[in-house]
């Protein structure tokens, strides 16, 4: 799998089928999907926490700790797709929806190179 040929469908589907095959929809229902994803991305978090901003630029790098940010990164969007599946959202459509509110909310010639 990459990223320039494989589609959010694709990726869906496996989640979903792996999902399946362990009979946990029982278990993924909103709360407990946010919470989950809310969990891996602290753990992403966790990898840098002591680290300068120089110091998380090197590890990404190549290290040990790019490995498990790795991981962490994987469990985020499989939470993610996984909320997605279980509630019917259309992932494309609702970041495209999402870009569209960030660009009348942050106009370019306002927010060009700053917060």
């Amino acid at each position: 799998m990459s990223d320039n040929v494989t589609t959010i469908e694709e990726i869906k589907v496996l989640i979903e089928s792996f999902v399946d095959e362990r009979e946990w929809k029982q278990f993924h229902n909103p709360k407990n999907l946010s919470m989950s994803l809310s969990i891996e991305a602290a753990e992403l978090m966790e990898l840098f926490q002591w680290l300068t901003l120089d110091e998380a630029k090197e590890v990404m790098r190549s290290d040990e700790i790019r490995e498990k940010a790795i991981d962490e990164i994987a469990d985020v969007m499989i939470y993610a797709l996984a909320f997605c599946n279980r509630n019917n959202i259309d992932i494309s459509n609702a970041v495209n929806q999402k870009m569209e509110k960030n660009i009348q909310k942050y106009p370019s010639n306002k927010f060009k190179g700053h917060f």
